[in-house]
C-alpha cells in the first residue's frame, strides 16, 4: 500500500511539473508570436513584404557588392601602388 502512495505522489508531482512546463511553453509561444507580429509590422513599415524577405536581402547584398566595386574602381590604384613602394 505504501508503494502505491509513493507512486501516486510521484505521479502527482510529475503531473504538476508537466503542467508548469506547459504553462511556460505557452507563455514563451505567446511572447514569440508577439515578437513575430512586431517584426512583420516593422518590415511593412520599411516597405518590405515579409514573404519577399529573402529576395530583398539578396537584392541589398548585390547592391552592397556593386557599391564596393564602384568605390574600388574610383580609387587611383596606380598612385596608391606607386606610393606604397616608397
Amino acid at each position: 500500500m505504501e508503494n502505491h502512495e509513493k507512486q501516486l505522489s510521484q505521479l502527482k508531482d510529475n503531473l504538476d511539473r508537466a503542467r508548469n512546463l506547459k504553462y511556460k511553453a505557452e507563455a514563451r509561444l505567446e511572447h514569440l508570436n508577439k515578437q513575430q507580429e512586431e517584426l512583420i509590422s516593422e518590415l511593412k513599415d520599411l516597405g518590405v513584404n515579409p514573404d519577399e524577405l529573402d529576395d530583398e536581402i539578396n537584392k541589398l547584398e548585390k547592391e552592397i557588392t556593386n557599391l564596393f566595386n564602384k568605390a574600388n574602381q574610383l580609387l587611383p590604384m596606380d598612385i596608391l601602388n606607386a606610393h606604397s613602394k616608397e
